[in-house]
This record gives C-alpha cells, structure tokens and sequence, in this order.
C-alpha cells in the first residue's frame, strides 16, 4: 500500500479532537511495527488535521464513536460505525480506525469526499453522507 498522493486525489481538510488525536497517535505508534503502511496512512492524516478541544469538535464531524453513514464511487451506501480495533465487529457494522477506510473516515465532515487506496492499492472515493455522534449511555 502506498500513501502517495496525485494531482487526482481529494484530501479534504481534517478536524480531531485534542484527546481522539491523542490516542490515535498512540495507536499509529504502538502499530508501527505491525501494520506499518497503515501507521504511517493513520499518522499522515493526523499530521494535517486541525486540532480542536474535546468539547469543540462540530456535530457532523467524524471521530471515534460516530455513526457515519457514506457512499462509495460505486454509488454504494454504508453505515458504520467507527471504533479502536478492539471494538471493531464488521458483521455488526464497527470498522477499525485501522483500516484504510476507517482512517479515510477519521475527521471528515458531512459533504466531503476523500481518495484513499484500499488493501488491494486501489484507489477508491466516499463521501460523508451523515455523522451521528457518539452516544454516551447516561
């Protein structure tokens, strides 16, 4: 997997929140060794994102917890939500941040579209549909 971009890709502004930046750093981290196109995928896309306080972050952001729904350039619809890789579960629709569509995802808000490059190194399209944030059971 490669993390060059061309003239033809779409890298939209980012937004993280201080502590998701935080832990997702950590993670890319911890990950280096094991997944490293991945890592360095993650921590590209960290190293752009605009930094914003944990209580700061717009509603129709995508971070950690939230329920995006978004569609593919083949015109297909997905509903995920997006979770550490300890909570991930893709039959009940929790994708890892550590995944190349899950890093695609990571910050982007309602309307933007992303190019990103799957496992395969092909390069694929979304765009954000809708964010839900993440629910807190009180």
């Amino acid at each position: 997997m490669t993390n060059m971009t061309t003239h033809n890709d779409l890298v939209p502004d980012i937004t993280l929140s201080a502590g998701d930046h935080r832990q997702l750093n950590s993670l890319a981290m911890a990950a280096l060794e094991r997944l490293p196109d991945l890592s360095d995928y993650l921590l590209s896309e960290l190293e752009r994102a605009q930094i914003v306080d944990d209580t700061a972050v717009p509603a129709d952001i995508v971070r950690m917890g939230s329920s995006v729904r978004y569609r593919t350039d083949a015109g297909q619809e997905q509903q995920v939500t997006l979770v550490y890789p300890v909570d991930a579960d893709i039959a009940a629709g929790r994708i890892s941040v550590m995944t190349p569509v899950g890093t695609a995802l990571i910050g982007l808000r309602v309307g933007q579209s992303i190019t990103w490059r799957d496992r395969a190194d092909k390069r694929q399209m979304l765009t954000v549909l809708s964010v839900t944030p993440e629910t807190v059971a009180g």
